[in-house]
């Protein structure tokens, strides 16, 4: 069974191992040991801090083999980005250009870059291990996100965004950072990510160029490649679009990775889940509904994907499962019901 949980202290080793294997280009994870350890603290204090409604709230969750203890996923969400610091993107605009004398008239795609999503919630840090993948545990890390908002939807913002990881090369190389950011911040594509992950961000805003970017004027590498996602982040790409996320115009300013947004009313798990009284059952037959369940509780969140059973305006599951999910017996459970 996998289980989705908060980030604990103890996760620190698994959290290394899963930043190695994301490879280049994975910003979120493109961490050192010490920063890992920061933010897994950050977390926990997040979790524990229902008190409070800060802008800098950090959730980490992981999903755990329940077998073997094993950690073998990460998702994250940050709480009110762009407040305490800046969060840039570069968004794409287009300028109609026009001659009266040659009686010509083309569009001009230009980058600006903006802050302008100050407020929203951000969803991150997807990232399963490959023999996990296809069985359904990307979309159950992915998910959870979801299902920990619906728990207390008045922490997030009124917009979720994501930033998906443009085209890196397996040896650390971006043409669209080789095109622009390397030209400002006279450093390699792998050296400003890490940078970047790990540091304060204000570097940005005071090496960035501050005025528009003509597309055109790229070599075709760095034009070829706004927009664009990874190979790797096809999947999360489509785990996004199902719940309701569409690409906004903008990109990241590192790698031209496309931003993903959705407004937090219209996104498909806030409105399709529900809350139920969860109740055991000791038959092990007649278990064919599909659902995604969470303890909706905020500080000892938990969720995974189980196969329940539906008796009359009932919803039952197996004892041990209910205990994973730390869900007393008619206690109040959140359903989302795979379709």
């Amino acid at each position: 069974m996998l289980i989705v949980r908060p980030v604990c202290a103890s996760d620190l080793d698994d959290i290394c191992d899963l930043s190695r294997l994301a490879g280049p280009g994975f910003t979120s994870l493109a961490v050192n040991k010490e920063v890992h350890k920061a933010r897994i603290q950050h977390s926990i204090k997040s979790f524990s801090d229902i008190k409070n409604r800060l802008p800098n709230h950090l959730y980490i969750l992981v999903a755990e083999d329940t077998t073997t203890n094993e950690v073998i996923g990460i998702s994250s969400i940050k709480t009110n980005i762009g407040v305490i610091d800046p969060f840039f993107n570069f968004r794409i605009l287009q300028l109609a250009q026009k001659s009266s004398v040659t009686g010509s008239r083309f569009d001009m795609a230009v980058l600006v870059l903006v802050n302008e999503y100050a407020g929203s919630s951000e969803v991150a840090s997807l990232f399963i291990k490959s023999e996990y993948r296809g069985k359904g545990a990307g979309m159950l890390i992915s998910k959870a996100r979801f299902m920990l908002i619906a728990a207390d939807e008045a922490r997030f913002g009124s917009k979720i965004i994501s930033e998906l990881r443009g085209q890196v090369s397996e040896n650390g190389e971006s043409p669209f950072w080789d095109a622009i950011g390397k030209k400002f911040f006279r450093m390699d594509f792998q050296s400003a990510d890490e940078f970047s992950a790990g540091k304060d961000s204000r570097f940005i805003v005071e090496l960035m160029p501050k005025h528009p970017i003509y597309v055109a004027l790229l070599p075709e590498s760095a034009q070829n490649v706004i927009g664009k996602t990874h190979p790797k982040g096809i999947g999360a790409k489509r785990y996004l679009e199902s719940e309701g996320f569409r690409y906004d115009n903008t990109v990241d300013i590192f790698d031209a990775g496309p931003t993903m947004a959705v407004l937090k009313k219209d996104m498909r798990t806030l409105n399709e889940s529900f809350l139920v009284k969860l109740r055991t059952e000791s038959s092990d037959k007649n278990y064919n509904i599909q659902a995604l369940i969470s303890n909706n509780s905020l500080t000892e969140f938990r969720c995974a994907l189980i196969d329940v059973m539906r008796v009359g305006s009932n919803y039952c599951i197996n004892a041990d499962k209910m205990e994973c999910l730390k869900i007393k017996n008619t206690g109040t459970a959140r359903l989302w019901i795979k379709k």
